[in-house]
């Protein structure tokens, strides 16, 4: 096993998302820590994020392996956002190597799952679960269900956050679910834009994208009205008290965003669509990571 093939199929700049993410909801408890007195523990946000980021290096994996095996991978136009790794097609990695690398990931995160329930509670254990279901049934099941990409919203987007945010609390709260919601639409739409590209391949496998059931058009708009979801839930949230002044930062995206709407329905041009998908992936970490920075600000002043 090459440790290129590692670092490629694990897709480590993939992996930056999840870190923010860890962030995010350890800033939330840190923020209600701060003006309400609710536990907060520096060394279980390190832990939680660890364990996400290695969870999240499992769903890279699994993808790859799934895919390959599938012939997929081989079938695919790569791209820098989408089309797998390439480590399993290129020979860097063999097929039984990644399904072995993946198990070992995965057996790596059960002890930390299980130290935060024994020390957080048993709530705890619905959320891995459904962490666990939707990272081993998502790429030979759930992509072929018709709208597959609310599963990385959830997974993604929602559970780290919560998740994140649990382990300092032992409790899930509405706050923190609201605190989640934008990272659901956003990894929604990063799922959604880098499929685009692979439709033509997608059909042969029968999976069943939203660019492939609703067509491309239809699911550029999907697309749009996701983006604007993000800023009307944060202004909302921001507006009824639910979120601090300072998430409005995250408002700061909105010219990006705007670009991205405009280029998502040039799906049919690559030259062009690429940098859409780049400003995408800056859009979606940038945005989180302002929502971060905001919950983190509103505890210090």
């Amino acid at each position: 096993m090459k440790f290129k093939g590692i670092v490629t199929v694990i897709r480590v700049p993939f992996l930056i998302l999840t870190l923010i993410l860890g962030i995010l909801g350890a800033g939330v408890a840190w923020y209600e820590s701060r003006r309400f007195g609710s536990p907060f523990h520096m060394g279980y946000a390190l832990l939680a994020t660890f364990g996400l980021l290695v969870a999240h290096a499992a769903v890279n994996i699994f993808n790859e392996y799934f895919d390959s095996r599938s012939g997929l991978d081989f079938k695919t136009r790569r791209t820098p956002f989408s089309g797998g790794s390439g480590a399993v097609p290129s020979g860097l990695l063999t097929l039984q190597q990644a399904l072995w690398l993946g198990i070992a990931c995965f057996v790596f995160i059960v002890p930390i799952g299980v130290f935060f329930t024994l020390e957080k509670g048993w709530m705890l254990v619905p959320l891995l679960v459904i962490a666990t279901l939707l990272i081993v049934l998502y790429t030979p099941f759930i992509l072929k269900m018709g709208y597959p990409e609310w599963s990385p919203g959830l997974g993604l987007g929602i559970l780290p956050v919560m998740g994140a945010y649990f382990v300092h609390t032992g409790e899930y709260t509405l706050t923190a679910f609201i605190a989640s919601m934008p990272s659901y639409f956003l990894v929604h739409n990063l799922l959604l834009l880098n499929e685009f590209p692979d439709v033509e391949a997608d059909i042969t496998v029968k999976r069943r994208t939203l660019p492939i059931v609703f067509g491309k058009k239809r699911a550029a708009v999907v697309f749009s009205l996701f983006t604007v979801l993000v800023y009307l839930w944060i202004v909302g949230a921001v507006m009824l008290h639910y979120m601090p002044a300072f998430t409005l930062l995250a408002l700061l995206t909105l010219p990006i965003a705007l670009q991205v709407i405009r280029g998502s329905f040039r799906y049919d041009e690559m030259e062009l669509f690429l940098p859409v998908m780049m400003k995408n992936v800056q859009l979606v970490l940038l945005t989180q990571a302002l929502i971060a920075a905001g919950y983190i600000l509103g505890g210090i002043f």
